[in-house]
């Protein structure tokens, strides 16, 4: 055990928690301790990786699609080793450089080794990964005047297939494989397995997907989820209500069992189950963090724990698992370990999300369901894209638009669709939500007749559903 080393901020995370050496902190000393590859799951495994995949399975959809407006074109073939070469040939030195910034910086220290409490603010790192200034398999005792915790999230495997012994990928692997497999079956139906169902079938693999739910992403607007979901069940083998009772080797490589006596096979199994908060393995027990029943760190509006000096953001605490809100937080937090007398608050009024499958889906604020739920008198507009211009063009039957507002007020509640560019349509939406004045956020009304819309350009599905309110003011 080397000397105990003290620093002004500890950061456990290099994901968003490596954002919070701003310029307050140029002249303190920081150390920040990443277990895992440097630049946390967005970079590496999420967020950028996936979408650089997405983008390439759209090329390949629209080429196998190009027929119906009168292009005729044949998809030659997908050369997977090169399309997983160009994204991770961009992003690994991306990470490697974060890390050697960190690691060689004047002010900065990068532990490459997992970090435990052992006390409030005291921190053992076991060095587990080459690269930085301390040797694999060192153990080190640091202490900060502030210490973060942003660890991230992990995948979720379910104990029935972690322990069948068959070999199975989750999103941090199934990335980087060798080569693409005949076939594939997802276990799951969130935004995971809808991303990757889209990908892999894209590019040729004969799809199955395996979700115990009625319907694919069900956390959203249900006309939305069920709009998804017959889509789904066109493009790929979709089993719902189906719970798996086993898991083997067998049939095209792993057969699983499910509840209704149905077995399915493919050649390599994904798990898409969701992700859980990494705090179980932090040592907390050591120290007077608390955690909720589903493991994220117990956190107030800004960020506090309930330890002086110790803090928390991203996916190890937040109710929401996504990339805009863990920077978000970081900014929030970054600015309130530097001005404790001025703190900020967390804002996750209109938090905004997407799905890059195919079609997007995207949605921000409250569904119809949970609109009437807080009793306010309900309106919903659902405006299909082929119903307007540049819809036509696209030759779209099945994309929609669908706004939620108060029928007394006005004020927009939320919105939620499915299709091309959806994404970015839903961008508005999410800006007159949150830059609303003191009445409240800007109505339906106002969106619509208060700026120009481009014509024919595809924003005028929002226009048009906007319009096709049947509001009482």
């Amino acid at each position: 055990m080397n000397e105990q080393t003290h620093y002004d901020l500890i950061i456990l995370g290099s994901g968003s928690g490596n954002s919070l050496v701003t310029e307050d902190f140029a002249d303190r000393r920081t150390a920040v301790v990443e277990k895992g590859v440097f630049g946390g799951t967005c970079l590496n495994v999420g967020c950028i990786p996936t979408k650089m995949f997405v983008y390439a399975a759209e090329v390949a959809h629209t080429v196998r699609d190009a027929a119906r407006y009168g292009v005729d074109a044949t998809l030659a073939g997908v050369r997977w080793p090169d399309i997983r070469d160009r994204i991770f040939g961009r992003i690994d030195p991306i990470a490697e450089g974060g890390r050697d910034y960190r690691r060689d910086a004047e002010h900065t220290e990068a532990y490459l080794g997992h970090g435990r409490f052992v006390a409030d603010r005291e921190i053992e790192v076991e060095i587990t990964r080459p690269g930085g200034h301390h040797e694999v398999g060192t153990r080190h005792r640091i202490t900060g005047d502030q210490v973060v915790i942003a660890t991230g999230s992990r995948p979720r495997v379910p104990a029935l297939i972690s322990g069948s012994g068959v070999p199975f990928h989750t999103s941090d692997t199934v990335m980087r494989l060798e080569e693409l497999p005949a076939s594939m079956v997802i276990v799951g139906g969130g935004v995971i397995a809808a991303e990757f169902a889209h990908v892999f079938s894209a590019l040729g693999v004969e799809v199955t997907v395996v979700t115990r739910t009625d319907r694919m992403l069900r956390v959203l607007d249900a006309e939305v989820s069920e709009a998804f979901t017959d889509l789904a069940r066109e493009r790929w083998h979709l089993h719902t209500r189906a719970l798996p009772t086993a898991v083997r080797h067998g049939g095209q490589g792993v057969e699983l069992d499910l509840a209704d006596g149905t077995t399915v096979t493919g050649e390599l199994l994904l798990v898409a189950t969701g992700r859980i908060p990494n705090s179980d393995d932090l040592g907390l027990e050591h120290t007077g963090v608390r955690t909720h029943v589903d493991g994220r760190v117990v956190v107030d509006g800004h960020g506090r724990t309930g330890v002086q000096g110790v803090w928390s953001l991203g996916d190890v605490s937040s109710p929401h698992q996504l990339k805009h809100v863990a920077n978000h937080e970081a900014r929030v937090v970054a600015h309130n370990l530097a001005h404790p007398e001025d703190l900020h608050v967390f804002d996750h009024r209109y938090v905004p999300a997407a799905v890059f499958s195919h079609p997007q889906v995207a949605t921000v604020g409250l569904t119809e369901a949970q609109a009437r739920g807080h009793g306010y008198d309900v309106a919903t507009k659902t405006q299909r894209f082929g119903d307007i211009a540049y819809g036509w063009a696209m030759e779209d039957t099945t994309s929609l638009f669908k706004v939620v507002a108060d029928r007394r007020t006005g004020q927009l509640l939320g919105a939620h669709a499915m299709g091309p560019h959806v994404s970015s349509l839903i961008q508005p939406v999410v800006q007159a939500l949150s830059f609303g004045g003191a009445a409240g956020p800007v109505t339906a009304h106002e969106l619509a007749h208060g700026q120009y819309w481009i014509h024919p350009a595809l924003a005028e599905v929002l226009e048009n559903a906007l319009l096709g309110l049947d509001l009482a003011t």
